[in-house]
């Protein structure tokens, strides 16, 4: 079926660091009924993001011209007649059939986000880890390699390492994802994607985005990547040459830790069609009408093929979640400017308390990435750091139970302030050995900052560091 097309991504006001190519103009993922277009508000390309944020992929052709975007509930839509039914059924009619293949309210929000990520088209999905497994499975089958940097969300890896094996697909991690001679020794002739993160969970290791995408196209391959921590307020990976853009939309998106959702987004730009050997399913296999989906769809043919694929194992977003999202994206970049703000002050007090051993934060002049952070996030280096605390993991847990205001809960992106200690939660399954290589010790707590007051999440932090401070000074006179 044919859902209305996305906005066009006008020039960002907040920019991010140049890129090295400018960011193209997003296409239509679907044919736009001429009764419906879609459209940004007048003179877009001259909008800055927050003014997107708020107007973009709006259906201006709403016959009742409600101005919040309408919640379509409802399992399907009505045909006129019989041919209609046949006609949306064949993909070549301007309408809906089916929520698991499209909806209204869900493609508004879809509009929104690819705009606002300077891409062509985006695909809403249940989670983020739906969004991550159908953006990388429509890159792989059996007998792919996929090749990862080590540093990314656990589930993630957990995914790549472990399911994707029982399908026939490998993968590999890359310990240093800025050392391009280690992905170039780790690359493999059966290679189909290269994957990371633009700010890595939990060690704020920042990538630079436009070296791994140089590496990747050099070697004919997409670079996708999970730019859940940043957000597209702070960075824009497209804008830097990444193919494909993945979020967990539940965090920073969203916004206020109440609804599940992923997205994919697609630049439009890769060139399937030079490299059909890799990519059949995109350039050489021919559908029913005789075309491949390179020949039916030209640049949007990874997100049409990615689209059939979720919609066949039916990770499909709820319309309700969809506008829930959308409300959050509407003050994403308020949001996130005021977290990264607080997150930077907390981190420079944390950095100079006694009992804290180091903190993992780009926007620390400390930090070894913060050369790195200048380039890619000159707005902010996110609101998801580590601190690691003297003591290991006795400090940690004394720490965590001591906290008052801060919640202890597995989440990022919240309105609210959280804590949590990878090592026994997220990075369980790890061996000691992992969590060595990874930085990860007994004493690192993961933080995600809030919108609460600095001054009242400073104090929290004061008191139950004093609490740890004080059982380690007891046990070390009791020993």
């Amino acid at each position: 079926m044919s859902a209305p097309a996305p906005a066009s991504a006008p020039a960002p006001r907040e920019a991010a660091p140049a890129p090295r190519e400018a960011a193209p103009a997003p296409r239509d993922a679907h044919p736009t009924p001429p009764d419906a277009a879609s459209t940004a508000p007048n003179d877009a390309a001259r909008l800055g993001f927050t003014t997107r944020q708020i107007h973009g992929g709006r259906d201006a052709a709403d016959p009742l011209r409600a101005r919040a975007t309408p919640i379509y509930l409802t399992a399907g839509f009505e045909f006129g007649d019989f041919d209609e039914g046949r006609e949306r059924f064949a993909d070549s009619d301007s309408g809906y059939s089916y929520t698991r293949v499209g909806n209204p309210t869900i493609a508004a929000a879809e509009r929104r986000i690819a705009d606002l990520e300077s891409g062509a088209s985006a695909l809403l999905l249940a989670t983020g880890q739906a969004a991550t497994f159908a953006a990388l499975h429509a890159l792989a089958g059996a007998g792919d390699h996929i090749l990862a940097a080590s540093s990314i969300y656990e589930g993630t890896r957990e995914l790549l390492r472990d399911d994707f094996a029982r399908l026939g697909i490998s993968a590999d991690f890359v310990r240093d994802q800025n050392d391009l001679g280690a992905w170039e020794r780790a690359l493999r002739p059966e290679t189909t994607a290269i994957f990371a993160e633009s700010i890595p969970n939990p060690k704020n290791d920042v990538l630079d985005i436009a070296a791994l995408a140089d590496f990747a196209h050099r070697h004919g391959l997409p670079l996708v990547i999970d730019n859940t921590l940043a957000s597209p307020y702070l960075v824009r990976p497209i804008e830097h040459g990444a193919d494909i853009v993945v979020h967990s939309a539940s965090k920073f998106l969203a916004g206020h830790g109440t609804v599940l959702g992923g997205v994919i987004v697609d630049s439009g730009t890769f060139p399937w069609g030079k490299h059909a050997d890799r990519y059949p399913q995109l350039a050489r296999d021919l559908g029913n009408d005789g075309l491949t989906y390179v020949q039916r769809h030209g640049g949007n043919a990874y997100s049409a093929y990615t689209r059939k694929l979720a919609m066949r194992f039916g990770p499909s977003l709820s319309p309700l979640n969809a506008f829930l999202i959308l409300q959050g994206v509407e003050t994403l970049s308020l949001r996130v400017q005021r977290q990264s703000a607080t997150s930077l002050r907390l981190a420079r007090w944390l950095e100079e308390h006694p009992a804290v051993a180091s903190v993992d934060y780009s926007g620390l002049d400390s930090s070894p990435h913060r050369e790195t952070a200048r380039r890619y996030l000159p707005h902010g280096q996110g609101s998801v750091f580590s601190v690691t605390l003297h003591g290991g993991l006795d400090a940690a847990r004394t720490f965590t139970n001591a906290l008052g205001l801060f919640t202890r809960m597995t989440h990022l992106g919240d309105v609210r302030s959280l804590v949590l200690h990878p090592a026994t939660t997220t990075h369980l399954q790890r061996t000691p050995e992992d969590l060595a290589e990874a930085g990860i010790g007994e004493g690192l707590l993961r933080l995600s900052i809030g919108l609460e007051d600095p001054e009242d999440l400073i104090a929290d932090l004061d008191q139950a560091l004093s609490v740890v401070s004080t059982e380690l000074l007891s046990a070390a006179a009791v020993t």
